[in-house]
């Protein structure tokens, strides 16, 4: 008799896990992530962010690649490169791209440069909005550098990043897409450089892989608050 409960428990047990199996097969269109509903791979978002530009060759290569792919990014602008390069960030806005500031020189700030710091982050917001006829109210600080006060100051939000392949210091493409691609997911804010040849190669080559996997690029406020 023992036995014969030995593997009557083993056939429940199996019944059961087989239930288990067909019904997580028949609910994995609706997968709670974070609070969310993933409906299925196809509605993966991720954000492309390009910082320190426009530059006057490769930005424009960039936005050619991106429109053929159908994909949008976020680009954080330096006040400076906005006053010499109007036309340049007047096609990002027409292309549907969101722009943000990154300060009007590349200024990090320090505990020294505070009123300076916000003086040119003004300063850049004058400049784009000179091009795009609105306010901008997202900012990448350089380096990651940031005063939680100037939010309120400031009506700006800060945006940062989730993964660096540190495409400024590697003209390595191959390098570049494998690790932005091995460590993509879901809601994603990924840091380039519009500044590089090697940047925009790989940049492009993310786009047809990460796609090819299921996700959609994204600016970066809809991940933020849709």
């Amino acid at each position: 008799m023992n036995m014969k409960k030995r593997i009557l428990a083993c056939i429940l047990l199996l019944a059961a896990l087989a239930a288990i199996c067909i019904l997580g097969i028949a609910t994995q269109q609706e997968i709670p992530v974070m609070g969310k509903i993933l409906e299925n791979e196809g509605s993966r978002k991720i954000a492309l962010t390009f910082d320190d530009g426009p530059h006057p060759y490769y930005t424009e290569q960039l936005l050619k690649g991106l429109k053929e792919r159908d994909a949008r990014a976020t680009f954080f602008i330096t006040g400076k490169n906005a006053r010499e390069y109007p036309e340049i960030v007047k096609e990002i806005y027409d292309d549907g791209h969101l722009i943000g500031n990154h300060t009007y020189n590349h200024t990090q700030l320090t505990s020294k440069n505070r009123e300076s710091f916000k003086e040119e982050i003004i300063k850049t917001n004058e400049a784009i909005k000179e091009v795009t006829g609105e306010d901008t109210i997202y900012v990448r600080p350089p380096y990651g550098s940031w005063n939680k006060e100037f939010e309120k100051e400031l009506n700006m939000f800060p945006v940062l990043w989730t993964i660096d392949p540190l495409d400024w210091c590697s003209s390595n493409v191959s390098c570049i897409v494998d690790t932005v691609c091995a460590k993509a997911g879901e809601n994603e804010i990924i840091l380039m450089h519009d500044q590089y040849k090697s940047t925009v190669t790989a940049a492009l080559k993310i786009v047809d892989r990460l796609k090819e996997e299921g996700y959609e690029f994204v600016t970066v406020d809809e991940l933020l608050f849709d």
